[in-house]
């Protein structure tokens, strides 16, 4: 539809005065073009429509001329004013609305980054609170190994030089000797306890490659990190045996697989894949999977005696 036809003349003066050219062509098209005044009296009673500044899309058939000539009156100067002030003053009050919208949309997106962050920062003290409780227990383990190693190799030297042994000694230490002899020493059924064993086991059997089994290590806290951070990921819970990384890091040594079956893991589809089930996922079982092979990988002892 074409654009209703105007008195160019007044609407080029209508576009002096500061208002939009739809507007004006509105103001002179339903004004009929009568005089610049009535266009202006027709925008006072109209300045609230929604489409006032939308061009409009009318055939109509006028006269254009302007059989005399105009001239700007002082009132209608201090009215075409007062329009242009008042579009301002809402325009700049949408704008400030609209800031105040913009700024609690930042106050609360920030709240949620900081409350986000707090979360974030609780579990991580919550995960060192237990490794270090754990790595002090795996000390203290190593340190009385070492001491009953030390008090063995000086009730060997006694014997070995023809001295009496301290009756004292071999007293106190006699369950601890039957416990070092056993090979598969009897534990607490914790799920914690047989983790820990597990990868002693795994250190004991590969002890003349420290760093293969280090890398072992290193691997499946991988696995097991990627499933606690990614719980809803499937990838992260299904692991192929017949991979070749998989067989280099961790299948092919002893005790690899029994540790991963210890957090969840289950062999399935033929015996092709370790599976977790998003349904057996328990985050304490992981964070305690985690907390041993972090001990087990930066306690020098861990696994040798």
């Amino acid at each position: 539809m074409p654009v209703p036809e105007v008195d160019k003349k007044m609407l080029g003066e209508l576009e002096a005065m500061g208002f939009p050219r739809p507007r004006a062509t509105r103001a002179l098209h339903y004004s009929g073009n009568a005089s610049l005044a009535a266009a202006i009296d027709w925008i006072v009673d109209h300045e609230n429509d929604a489409d006032i500044d939308e061009m409009p899309l009318l055939t109509v058939d006028i006269s254009i001329g302007s059989p005399e000539p105009f001239y700007f009156t002082e009132a209608m100067k201090i009215k075409a004013q007062e329009l242009r002030d008042r579009a301002r003053k809402k325009k700049e009050e949408e704008e400030k609305k609209l800031e105040r919208e913009r700024e609690k949309e930042r106050i609360q997106s920030g709240k949620q980054l900081i409350e986000a962050k707090r979360s974030l920062e609780e579990n991580e003290r919550k995960r060192n609170i237990e490794f270090r409780k754990a790595e002090k227990e795996e000390e203290k383990r190593a340190r009385e190994r070492i001491r009953w190693k030390l008090k063995q190799d000086k009730l060997e030297r006694r014997v070995n030089l023809g001295l009496p042994p301290e009756q004292h000694v071999a007293e106190e230490h006699t369950p601890a000797v039957r416990i070092e002899q056993n090979p598969f020493p009897v534990r607490s059924v914790a799920k914690s306890e047989r983790m820990r064993e597990c990868l002693r086991s795994l250190r004991r059997n590969h002890k003349d490659d420290d760093a293969r089994v280090r890398q072992a290590f290193q691997t499946l806290l991988i696995y097991v990190g990627n499933v606690a951070r990614n719980p809803n990921e499937e990838k992260f819970r299904k692991i192929r045996l017949s991979n070749p990384l998989f067989l280099d890091r961790v299948g092919s040594l002893i005790g690899g697989i029994e540790f991963l079956e210890l957090c969840g893991f289950e062999t399935t589809e033929g015996g092709e894949f370790l599976y977790l089930p998003h349904n057996k996922v328990d985050m304490a079982t992981l964070n305690s999977a985690a907390s041993e092979l972090k001990s087990a990988l930066t306690n020098p002892f861990f696994g040798l005696l």
